[in-house]
């Protein structure tokens, strides 16, 4: 399967855009052949990005429960040093509301 990157997801969505900019030109005043050609393009397009965003979230998704798998076997693995860090960090943001 193809790496989802923001790149591509942008040139998706900027061609979703110039498509749509197109039809609402084309629409502005004329009917027929030309229209029908910008919509299925449009059209197209929208498909495209729908497809690409669905693989992004897909991919993200994945990304995050194996980075939540990989954490989980680390606080697995040294519990000690998960209570030290997460008190040191409840004391830093304790600290730094207690300013305010």
């Amino acid at each position: 399967m193809e790496t989802v990157t923001t790149d591509k997801l942008m040139k998706d969505l900027r061609a979703v855009v110039v498509d749509t900019e197109d039809l609402i030109k084309a629409t502005a005043g004329q009917t027929g052949e030309r229209i029908e050609k910008v919509r299925a393009r449009a059209e197209e397009s929208l498909r495209n990005a729908r497809v690409r965003v669905q693989a992004a979230g897909t991919d993200l998704q994945n990304a995050a429960q194996d980075a939540m798998t990989q954490v989980d076997g680390q606080v697995r693995e040294n519990p000690w040093t998960a209570v030290g860090v997460a008190a040191g960090i409840g004391l830093v943001v304790g600290i730094l509301l207690a300013r305010k």
